[in-house]
């Protein structure tokens, strides 16, 4: 009970202390970047931090005549102590905004703190559909897994394959991933004989995999966090799956452009559906790789780099708007923009606050001796599926 009322304290200091009025009094404008630096999400982290430093410097440290200063915390992906680092951000920091968010359940722990104190708090990687509805004051810039995983559902049966075994991380995204690649496959004719959820704490691939040799079916679609690629594609290749006549397909997170080359030329052929690619054939997202891997000693953007390198827009745009206030008038700021991306066009709508952009089915092929993903389609303007029943 006393912790209960410490906490409600705690936030209603933080709702006293953000307000707008008193955070324009300083001239510094304030985002506190909640991120995975350490533990099984790190690569998340990395790739985020480098998108927000590299945006700062390609457009400056100053925004609304404010010098803007990132706050760079490591949350080691555990939801009570990004709770713990946002309250302080909030109270202690006097933060205008909050950014990051590795994973869903560290996301939605948050939501809390965002609506009581009116902080705006743009979600640059987690991806469960509900997230946004966890506040009125949360934006994301990521995308979701019902995005991803119908595009691939609609493609799959139209190219022979139609009976497919999903394998999912046990969490909010995999079971997105799960519900609407079942579903919108089904709807299409195809089957799905059985449904297989991994823990996320130590994950052992192998017994799954064996389970889907034995089933034998054309594919195994795949939903894993970002990072946990490379250990399904190894596992997947060392038991012969590919020569049995099983499919990989998956969500872009499988074949995450940080860990591509690493896989090596067992990953050719694969085809997922993700809303970026490093290989993405535009002006601006060639000059957005050239210059992440020159600041970055050679590293390749992926997808979370990109959430987090258009959060950083979001966040810069909406301080323009609000003349660098924070609260309502820095979130309305950030409603409703419209910009093109290094994954191409998007938008945040302006009811769900969540992203609307291009969902891409890409293939991995080899380039110049290196692994891409590379797009062939496209499906435009996509919405979240989550909020559209």
């Amino acid at each position: 009970m006393k912790r209960r009322q410490f906490t409600a304290l705690t936030l209603a200091a933080a709702g006293a202390l953000g307000g707008p009025a008193v955070l324009a009094q300083d001239n510094t404008f304030k985002i506190g970047l909640i991120l995975p630096m350490t533990g099984p999400q790190a690569t998340t982290g990395r790739q985020i931090e480098a998108a927000a430093r590299l945006y700062m410097a390609q457009h400056g440290d100053t925004v609304a005549g404010k010098k803007v200063q990132l706050i760079v915390k490591d949350d080691t992906s555990l939801p009570d102590v990004t709770r713990r680092i946002a309250q302080e951000l909030v109270v202690n920091d006097k933060v205008h905004v909050l950014a990051g968010f590795g994973i869903t359940p560290s996301a939605m722990a948050v939501g809390p703190i965002a609506t009581q104190s009116k902080t705006p708090m743009v979600v640059m990687a987690a991806a469960t559909s509900s997230i946004t509805e966890a506040s009125p004051y949360i934006v994301r810039t990521s995308f979701t897994l019902p995005q991803a995983s119908v595009a691939l559902a609609d493609w799959a049966p139209k190219n022979g394959l139609k009976r497919v075994v999903t394998l999912v991380s046990d969490y909010g995204p995999g079971l997105d991933a799960e519900k609407f690649f079942r579903e919108r496959l089904m709807l299409n004719g195809g089957q799905v004989p059985e449904s297989l959820r991994v823990p996320m704490r130590n994950p052992d691939f192998a017994p799954f995999l064996q389970k889907v040799r034995d089933i034998k079916p054309d594919a195994l679609f795949v939903f894993v966090p970002s990072g946990a690629g490379a250990a399904v594609m190894k596992q997947f290749l060392e038991r012969g799956m590919d020569k049995a006549g099983i499919k990989l397909i998956g969500t872009g997170d499988v074949t995450d452009d940080d860990q591509l080359n690493d896989m090596g030329d067992g990953a050719l052929g694969v085809v997922t559906s993700h809303h970026y690619s490093a290989n993405h054939p535009s002006a601006l997202n060639k000059k957005f790789t050239t210059e992440f891997a020159k600041a970055n000693k050679g590293m390749r953007p992926n997808f979370m780099a990109a959430g987090g390198y258009d959060g950083m827009r979001v966040i810069y745009e909406a301080a323009k708007a609000s003349k660098g206030q924070g609260g309502d008038a820095l979130l309305a700021g950030m409603k409703g923009q419209i910009f093109e991306s290094p994954r191409g066009p998007m938008f945040i709508d302006a009811q769900t606050r969540d992203v609307v952009q291009n969902i891409y089915l890409r293939k991995v092929e080899k380039k110049d001796g290196q692994l891409w993903n590379v797009e062939f389609d496209v499906i435009k303007d996509v919405k979240d599926p989550g909020k559209t029943r």
